[in-house]
């Protein structure tokens, strides 16, 4: 998969690990708006890219991954999550169908946003579970905006 990977300069660090981790796990990353001052440019990007199918998914890391969250969410398509623990990250994919996973540098740390990348990373949405109908109502609704 082609990942666009954004951040704010709080988890610039942590930019040099998840490329290598998208690398590790057979995917393409692809460095988005890394030179944004303002991260919710970047967090835009990131969600239009997804959401036009130039990338299959985001990573998006800040302080806490919810101001990128949030700013992601505003575009039509892209379907942010913000991973906090191994459940979620699952449960992003497999009952929500996320195509953008958000973490928190300073929640989280390095071992844990890897593990979790990890996860949400090897996961794909299987229809017919469900949450079929949840997903395509959000879907639905997105598309009338």
């Amino acid at each position: 998969m082609k990942i666009a990977i954004g951040c704010d300069p709080n988890a610039a660090s942590l930019m040099q690990m998840i490329e290598a981790l998208c690398v590790e796990t057979g995917n393409e990353p692809v460095l988005v708006g890394k030179d944004d001052p303002i991260y919710a440019n970047t967090a835009i990007l990131v969600g239009e890219g997804v959401a036009s199918g130039k990338y299959d998914r985001g990573i998006l890391v800040c302080g806490t991954g919810i101001g990128m969250m949030i700013a992601a969410n505003k575009v039509k398509g892209a379907y942010a999550a913000l991973l906090s623990d191994i459940y979620s990250a699952r449960r992003a994919i497999l009952s929500n169908d996320s195509n953008i996973a958000c973490l928190g540098a300073f929640t989280l740390g390095e071992k844990v946003i890897a593990e979790l990348l990890r996860e949400w990373l090897s996961l794909q949405y299987l229809p017919g579970t469900p949450s079929e109908k949840k997903i395509a109502r959000y879907k639905a609704y997105d598309q009338t905006r």
